[in-house]
């Protein structure tokens, strides 16, 4: 299984709000897109979609800046896949566009199917917690390529 930068992101910027000593202190979109080297536009959205999915607040203004909304033991791995992802691995897993003409009769979709969910409930098992369980390496790295 493939996941796409989008999602990525999105595991890393959790990632890095999650390892901050203090969790009520604000972070900038800047700050996260200079630490990992990505597109503060890329960044933006990703940061958007999190909020809208209630897994961080945003603050705007001047002083603003995001933080993890929900304690990181509640986060998912597995549903914030779910949610930034596009699980759709082959056109014929999605209906609206399915042109495939064996669609009906073919095995690879069902084995697929089954590899994806066995991707998910691997995913499943693990929280943003148990990414951090290393925090201060992480917090090392991250101030080593602080720029």
């Amino acid at each position: 299984m493939h996941l796409t930068n989008y999602s990525d992101y999105a595991l890393r910027t959790l990632i890095y709000l999650g390892s901050q000593s203090n969790h009520e202190s604000l972070v900038s979109i800047k700050q996260i897109s200079s630490i990992y080297k990505i597109s503060t536009n890329h960044m933006r959205k990703v940061v958007y979609e999190l909020g809208q999915l209630g897994y961080i607040e945003t603050i705007r203004g001047k002083n603003g800046g995001i933080k993890l909304a929900i304690e990181p033991k509640k986060i998912n791995i597995g549903a914030v896949v779910r949610k930034t992802e596009n699980l759709y691995i082959l056109e014929c897993f999605d209906r609206e566009i399915n042109t495939c003409i064996i669609s009906s009769a073919c095995q690879l979709k069902s084995i697929l199917s089954e590899a994806l969910h066995a991707f998910l409930q691997v995913l499943d098992k693990y929280t943003l917690e148990d990414l951090l369980t290393n925090k201060r390496d992480l917090q090392t790295l991250f101030t080593l390529f602080k720029t």
